[in-house]
């Protein structure tokens, strides 16, 4: 499996430059040239759960053997022993059970449907120098199929009006649609973490037609023009923290001054929300990139670095204390400390089918503390009663 060359404009950023900030993917490029790109623990994690499940798949299309897929998973779980294993072999198997059965379905009226895995597509097209893999496709005279798997269990990723995976359908249509007769695109996100499978379903005239849409915004983004802009897209934003618009929206809320005197009025707080999150965003990314450089010798005027809070002690060697305190006379209830099994440990043991019969009736989640959202956001409002009872219980 090779690795994945790097495109400016890349799909898995295309809400950033295809729709609300062109000219990031430059800007983006120049501090990874400057500061190389270092990756994160959740991206490393999610490279190796997609690794995992590409072998999957290939083993259930006949392409490996089973002894060549045993041998090839050693290697890469060997790779990163420090990786739950078992937690990455539960999702990525929730993934495969959903290409599959879709796969299944197509062959059911296309004899000739294919099921292609990590195929590379050219979305030059659309977007100067763009290029993706889609993680699984699915093609017959019927439907197109491509599907996006989320190894992550953060947000919940839709796959509606998701430019990232609406590219690779424009990739996989102009690549196959001279072979297949397919009117209809069904792009699909799969997030096991969050229980989460997201499907949007579009006309191929549309997606082309969406395609033609965000063609002026590529070409600034590929020249490096057009207007900032900043909100919650720049969370993964190579420049997020040295970026001079962002920290302008986020200190926006100075720019008339503090010389009133009193309390802020009610009139000013709209305006304040408006941009909060942005700022309290922005203020956590550049105090990381501050304590980040000073790790490598800048020295920032007026701070030093200093040995933060010490961790939790821990032991070395569990066996050595257990077998310490049974030989001075401690008994096993005193030295062990037992605890009922997660909900959601116990789904993964299970699987979610048995886990609902079994144990379903013994669950119980309540709802998430009331917050403010702008009014774009797409959850239902609560009104200030049940807010308030809310409070209450908590």
């Amino acid at each position: 499996m090779p690795p994945e060359l790097h495109s400016i404009l890349s799909p898995s950023s295309a809400v950033r430059w295809a729709i609300h900030c062109p000219p990031s993917a430059r800007l983006g490029e120049k501090f990874r040239e400057r500061f190389g790109d270092s990756g994160s623990p959740f991206a490393r994690r999610g490279t190796k759960a997609h690794a995992l499940a590409e072998l999957k798949l290939r083993k259930e299309l006949g392409e490996i053997n089973d002894f060549t897929f045993k041998a090839m998973r050693k290697e890469l779980e060997d790779s990163a022993p420090d990786l739950d294993w078992k937690d990455l072999d539960w999702s990525t198997n929730v993934y495969v059970d959903h290409v599959m059965g879709r796969y299944y379905e197509a062959k059911k009226h296309c004899k000739d449907a294919l099921l292609l895995v990590e195929q590379r597509y050219d979305i030059t097209g659309f977007a100067p120098g763009c290029f993706g893999t889609s993680d699984a496709t699915i093609v017959s005279d019927e439907i197109l199929v491509v599907m996006d798997y989320k190894a992550g269990i953060g947000v919940p990723v839709s796959a509606v009006e998701n430019p990232q995976i609406r590219l690779y359908g424009l990739g996989a249509t102009v690549y196959w649609q001279e072979l297949y007769g397919f009117k209809t695109v069904e792009n699909h996100i799969v997030q096991p973490g969050r229980d989460n499978i997201s499907v949007e379903t579009l006309s191929k005239k549309d997606l082309l037609a969406w395609g033609e849409s965000i063609k002026p915004n590529a070409q600034l983004a590929w020249e490096g023009k057009g207007e900032y802009d900043a909100g919650e897209w720049c969370q993964f934003c190579p420049a997020r923290a040295l970026c001079y618009h962002r920290a302008a929206k986020a200190m926006s809320i100075f720019q008339g001054g503090l010389d009133t005197p009193g309390v802020i009025p009610d009139e000013e707080i709209p305006k304040i929300l408006e941009v909060a999150d942005v700022a309290e965003d922005w203020l956590k990314d550049i105090k990381d990139y501050a304590r980040s450089q000073a790790m490598k010798g800048q020295r920032w005027p007026g701070f030093k670095l200093v040995a933060g809070r010490k961790p939790p002690r821990k032991w070395t060697s569990e066996d050595a204390v257990v077998d310490q305190l049974s030989r001075a006379g401690y008994s096993d209830d005193q030295i062990y400390k037992k605890s009922v099994i997660s909900v959601g440990d116990a789904e993964k043991l299970m699987g979610k089918q048995a886990f609902r019969a079994v144990l379903g009736q013994f669950s119980t989640q309540g709802e998430g503390a009331p917050t403010l959202v702008p009014e774009s956001d797409k959850r239902l409002a609560i009104n200030s009663s049940e807010a308030a009872f809310a409070d209450l219980v908590e």
